[in-house]
């Protein structure tokens, strides 16, 4: 019995740990494409697209570093809705490569890419790729 306590100690532990570090802030990720588009439609934002898988570690760290700090996050939302679609878990649209993640693409409401990076970033290589989406944008 105090076995089977510490198990579940320990496993509610792990998700509050790893689960928020994505989404225990008061931003919220979205796990569905289509929805997605209808809110970059009312709200007039750009979607950021970020692709990863279950068993990455690239993913898990950039979910933990990058996308746990406030400031990333609260720039991000300024003009971006931000999507997170695992190929593990998710619908991925067939239009996205799901190889080689985590995958960043960035996407009007009119669902055309326009610009789609991969790989994991520190904090200050994430405000290089959104300075860089922002020129490809125009």
């Amino acid at each position: 019995m105090k076995s089977t306590k510490l198990s579940i100690l320990k496993l509610l532990t792990f998700f509050m740990i790893f689960g928020s570090s994505l989404y225990g802030s008061e931003y919220t990720w979205l796990h569905d494409y289509d929805e997605a588009l209808e809110l970059a439609k009312k709200e007039n934002k750009d979607i950021y697209l970020f692709i990863g898988a279950d068993i990455c570690k690239f993913c898990k760290r950039y979910k933990e570093t990058t996308l746990s700090d406030d400031a990333v996050m609260k720039r991000l939302t300024k003009d971006y809705i931000p999507v997170y679609l695992s190929r593990d878990q998710h619908l991925i649209p067939d239009h996205f490569p799901t190889t080689g993640v985590p995958r960043h693409n960035f996407v009007r409401s009119d669902e055309s890419v326009y610009f789609s990076t991969q790989g994991f970033l520190e904090i200050a290589g994430f405000y290089t790729m959104l300075d860089e989406a922002e020129l490809s944008k125009e």
